[in-house]
Parts: structure tokens; sequence; C-alpha cells
């Protein structure tokens, strides 16, 4: 079977707060031919695993590259690399997410209110301006 799971089935493995959900979400990962993993269940997850688990941001990359790492899994590899680029700077995987497929649809700059990702972005050498 191919599937996609959602942010809460990566959850349960990962955390294992509820045992029985927790076995039934890894066996369905292993059953799989593949495992499709969309960035917005990707951005959901480390949202997750930041703001409710309190997880310091290395281990929340290196919880990604475990999942990116497994057999049959399917990934956008550069938009997953750019988030991951952001999150052992320091920032958001979400942001540098957004702004990596602003440039791949043919945006030129990056515009946000939250100065840190700017800061990051713009040291990446990635045009970024503040608004405001």
């Amino acid at each position: 079977m191919k599937i996609t799971p959602d942010t809460n089935v990566l959850v349960r493995m990962l955390i294992q707060d509820d045992k029985r959900q927790a076995r039934i979400a890894e066996a369905a990962l292993l059953r799989a031919e593949t495992i499709a993993l969309t960035l917005p269940t990707l951005c959901e997850l480390v949202w997750v695993l930041s703001r409710l688990y309190r997880f310091p941001l290395a281990h929340i990359a290196m919880a990604i590259r475990v999942l990116i790492g497994g057999a049959g899994v399917v990934i956008d590899g550069p938009a997953v690399d750019a988030g991951l680029e952001a999150l052992d700077a320091g920032g958001d995987f979400a942001d540098a997410v957004i702004a990596f497929e602003g440039r791949r649809l043919g945006g030129d700059v990056f515009v946000s209110f939250d100065k840190a990702v700017v800061e990051l972005l713009a040291s990446r050498n990635q045009a970024a301006r503040l608004l405001g």
C-alpha cells in the first residue's frame, strides 16, 4: 500500500504517548510500500514537536532525518533540505519551506513581519525583506 500519513500518525509513532495508537501507526508505516511525507505534514510535525512537546530543534531535525531516510519514503527533497537547514541554524522549518516554495513558484523576495526569519534568510544570501 502507498500511504500519506497525517501528522498525528507521525506524532503517535515518535512520541509514544498513546501506546495503542503508536503500535498501529508503526505497523501502518512498516507495512507501507511507499510513504509520501508532504510538506504540510512535516511543517505541522515540527510545530507540534517544538511548541507542544518542547523538543529542541536539533532533536526535531534528527527525527525528520530519520523519518525521511526510511525505506520507501518520498519527499520534496529540496524543500525539506531548506527546512532542515533552517532548523540547523535555529530557525523555523515552515518559514524556510515557504521561502523555498515561493522562489520555486517565481517569487523574487520573501517578505515577513518576522525579523528572525528575514535575518536568517538574508544571512543565507536569499532575498528577504522585513515589512513594517
